[in-house]
């Protein structure tokens, strides 16, 4: 648990010491998200349960996403080349568009809410697995000025393919201090799905 906490504490430093919240013109950024609406959905809102909402989410989260997958930091198929032409600034201005944007709220499974509750605001302390809600908070909204994710109404299908990612090591963009990986690697495919049911519910 003590190196789970240092690790945390040093993902927040390096975060803040990044940049400061991206600053784009979010009226810029509609017309530039053209490109993503196919996957993403026009506001944000996907209907793919594979495909991520992008609608409601801070927008330093998702410049640093869209920056990696750019850069190659991060792999996601769907997506290659779609980016290469973009400049900084219109990464910026989509980011602000869509963290504008009202994300719809999914359901939770009612047979995983208690085991997806219980990991989330507890955690798992025999395998020094911290809560969720260090970095996400209660309601699921994140840390925008960490650059911490809302996961809160986020397709269940997407949030288990991630989390599973970081455990499989196939996603490795979360820092040198790794705090997704370390407490992915802990967790099994049930207290994954439990996790990612539950995280689809809050609001």
């Amino acid at each position: 648990m003590k190196r789970l906490v240092l690790s945390l504490a040093s993902l927040v430093l390096a975060v803040s010491s990044i940049s400061a919240q991206a600053a784009g013109d979010a009226a810029a950024g509609e017309g530039k998200s053209a490109v993503c609406a196919a996957c993403h959905g026009a506001d944000g809102n996907s209907e793919l349960g594979s495909n991520p909402k992008l609608a409601g989410q801070n927008a330093r989260y998702l410049l640093k996403q869209m920056t990696d997958i750019k850069e190659g930091n991060r792999t996601v198929a769907l997506m290659t080349g779609l980016l290469d032409n973009m400049s900084e600034q219109d990464l910026e201005d989509i980011a602000a568009f869509y963290a504008e944007q009202e994300h719809t709220i999914q359901g939770a499974d009612p047979e995983l809410v208690e085991l997806g509750s219980s990991i989330y605001r507890g955690g798992i302390a025999d395998l020094g697995v911290a809560a969720c809600t260090a970095c996400h908070g209660p309601a699921g909204n994140g840390v925008a000025q960490a650059g911490f994710p809302s996961v809160s109404g986020q397709h269940a299908e997407y949030t288990a393919t991630q989390l599973k990612a970081f455990r499989a090591g196939e996603r490795t963009n979360d820092g040198d201090s790794a705090p997704m990986r370390t407490v992915t690697e802990r967790l099994t495919d049930r207290e994954i799905e439990a996790l990612a049911s539950y995280m689809a519910g809050l609001n």
